[in-house]
């Protein structure tokens, strides 16, 4: 490679760290007018070289529509449905069990304290998710749908499992996720934690409040949630709906 563009790059490189740079000092700095408040966080996320890669509303409405459509991705529609709804992550969503979802009577909980999370301490604050109504109405019927299949509803047993009834492994529910983006018909391949991505950017799109996603994906700072006011690819698509070509 030549150095010369050897040296455009490094510089390139350096140019988007000092701007990262200025704007985190910025957004530590935020003073109580809105506008500059909504300024900062805006200049932050154009410093960001890759934007989360999110489903469009067509893609979250394809992958839940397909995966229920059949008995036998029940499960999976239900795994979509809590990444969908709550934010979780991957692993935090095998590693829960019938008891941290279902109290003693098989009604779903409306808050959660998640028992295993990432963690940036030693000693972390308590992780608590909300289980919206929607998804609580879905998990009713899954708590029956297990029954129904004979799997383990003690509390110590594993929410989600494999047909050989152990946990389902992150291995296992990668290829399920992609196995079921082809049945729905996408036109791309995208990973489980672009869900995650998907249900962070859905609040901030509701809301426009900064802090209230930060509180939903439960970041430790409102940093790293800015990178949810990066334009989402449903804004891209709607933004060249009458692009003339």
């Amino acid at each position: 490679m030549p150095d010369r563009v050897c040296r455009q790059r490094v510089a390139a490189s350096e140019t988007a760290v000092l701007l990262a740079s200025r704007a985190a000092q910025r957004l530590h700095g935020l003073v109580s007018n809105t506008g500059q408040k909504d300024e900062n966080m805006h200049f932050y996320a154009y410093t960001i070289a890759r934007p989360p890669k999110t489903l469009t509303e067509r893609e979250q409405e394809l992958l839940l529509r397909t995966s229920g459509q059949y008995r036998a991705g029940f499960r999976e529609h239900i795994i979509f449905s809590v990444a969908l709804g709550t934010a979780m992550r991957e692993f935090e969503i095998l590693a829960l069990d019938v008891g941290d979802i279902f109290d003693a009577h098989g009604v779903p909980r409306r808050r959660i304290k998640l028992r295993v999370f990432k963690r940036s301490t030693e000693r972390p604050a308590d992780q608590i998710v909300i289980l919206p109504e929607t998804l609580r109405a879905k998990l009713e019927k899954f708590y029956r749908w297990k029954r129904e299949n004979g799997e383990s509803l003690a509390p110590t047993a594993p929410l989600f499992m494999s047909r050989r009834r152990r946990r389902l492994s992150a291995r296992q529910l990668r290829e399920l996720f992609h196995k079921w983006q082809e049945r729905a018909g996408f036109d791309r391949r995208l990973g489980f934690h672009s869900l995650r991505h998907t249900a962070c950017s859905n609040v901030y799109k509701r809301t426009k409040d900064i802090r209230l996603t930060q509180r939903f994906a439960r970041h430790k700072s409102f940093l790293t949630t800015v990178i949810y006011t990066y334009p989402s690819d449903e804004d891209l698509l709607r933004a060249l709906l009458d692009q003339p070509c």
